[in-house]
């Protein structure tokens, strides 16, 4: 059962759920410009850069297979603050790191953090909407999720551009931000009125789709994967294009571009609350295309400028993609399960994020940097051209 809502007294439960979704997604985004420095420390090779990235994924579907019902069984805050615990850990874990091993668990535990507080958040957020304006929640928390992608590479580039040991200083600084959002959630109530006993809680993987809206899942949740595979080149692959390709090595042009591309989503998400979900979606499913095609463009003629300008429209595209794919989501899942609909959606846009980059890695070791990406533009061609066709074809219900 939830806890009805009113709308005039939830903006300071909204800011701070909203705030502790943001941080937690600092931390998906932070290790970006820092990676050549890992690189330069421990000495792997491209591969096992994307490996390393993509471990998150494995994270994230741990987290969201085995306990994306979780928030729905023992109320939002019971499951948000094991979520920032996690990420704690991580946090801690990548500012000891001594060798790459110790990379991949922390990128691992950061995606089980970031796994576990994306479908609780999102479904408190919706719910402290008190179920009218489900367009604004999914606005909200949308905005979030990339307003704290957005800082994470420009906090990380700022201190490995600047400070001293970057690669403890960093962690350090995102520790007290996470503390901060342990703190902020301890404000908003519970809107899970009825929470299971701990005895009772049911952990079978399962991915939570209603037979009765599969068909209409499937556009969001391929918009989704789309969109996000292209934030996921940014966040593994950017640094090494600019250093390889461009002969940028500054790590803060790193996290500039990378920060664009969430500014720019962040900033698309909150100026077009008067799209419909359908409209968003479509529209970023025709940016989509020529957004990456554009950056291939950009590695081709070694232009900087031309690369800007590919993140801008790649950030048009993932701002209104997600925003779109996510209203939807919020729109057609029952309100008893909420988190698992959302999580299942979440599944999508995490495989997105992390499994297309693993691809790309061993296509680039297996011929060159140039094809591989070329390959990975013509995927993304064809997913926005099923989700569209999908989308028209079954429309959510009004």
């Amino acid at each position: 059962m939830r806890n009805p809502t009113s709308t005039g007294h939830n903006r300071i439960a909204l800011t701070a759920v909203a705030a502790q979704l943001g941080i937690m997604f600092i931390g998906a985004i932070l290790p970006t410009p820092l990676y050549p420095l890992y690189r330069e420390a421990f000495g792997f090779s491209g591969v096992t850069l994307t490996l390393i990235y993509a471990t998150y994924v494995l994270g994230n579907l741990t987290a969201l297979l085995f306990f994306g019902r979780l928030a729905d069984q023992v109320g939002r805050r019971s499951a948000s603050l094991p979520a920032v615990a996690v990420g704690i850990a991580s946090a801690v874990i990548f500012a000891a790191a001594q060798s790459t091993g110790w990379l991949f668990v922390a990128r691992g535990v950061s995606g089980f953090s970031t796994g576990l507080a994306s479908g609780a958040a999102t479904a408190w957020i919706a719910e402290l909407y008190a179920g009218s304006d489900k367009s604004r929640a999914a606005r909200v928390a949308s905005a979030a999720n990339f307003f704290g992608c957005a800082a994470g590479p420009l906090m990380g580039g700022l201190f490995a551009q600047f400070a001293f040991a970057p690669l403890r200083l960093s962690y350090f600084a995102y520790l007290i931000l996470l503390c901060g959002a342990a703190g902020a959630i301890l404000l908003p109530r519970e809107t899970v009125m009825q929470p299971k006993p701990l005895g009772d809680i049911d952990l079978r993987p399962r991915i939570g789709v209603p037979p009765g809206i599969r068909l209409q899942f499937i556009s969001p949740a391929v918009t989704g994967f789309a969109t996000f595979s292209l934030i996921g080149f940014y966040s593994a692959l950017i640094p090494s294009l600019l250093g390889e390709t461009l002969h940028q090595s500054a790590p803060l042009v790193a996290g500039g571009v990378v920060c664009e591309l969430f500014l720019i989503a962040a900033v698309a998400i909150l100026i077009s609350g008067k799209f419909a979900s359908q409209t968003a979606t479509l529209t970023a499913l025709l940016l989509l295309p020529p957004s990456v095609w554009i950056l291939v463009g950009a590695e081709i003629a070694h232009s900087l400028a031309l690369l800007f300008f590919a993140a801008a429209l790649g950030g048009l595209a993932g701002g209104l993609g997600y925003r779109g794919s996510l209203e939807v989501i919020n729109r057609i899942a029952p309100a008893d399960r909420r988190s698992e609909v959302v999580s299942s959606y979440m599944i999508a846009l995490f495989a997105g994020n992390s499994v297309p980059v693993i691809g790309i890695g061993f296509l680039a070791a297996a011929t060159t940097a140039l094809t591989a990406h070329a390959i990975f533009a013509a995927v993304l061609t064809v997913l926005a051209g099923v989700a569209m066709l999908t989308g028209l074809k079954f429309p959510p219900e009004k």
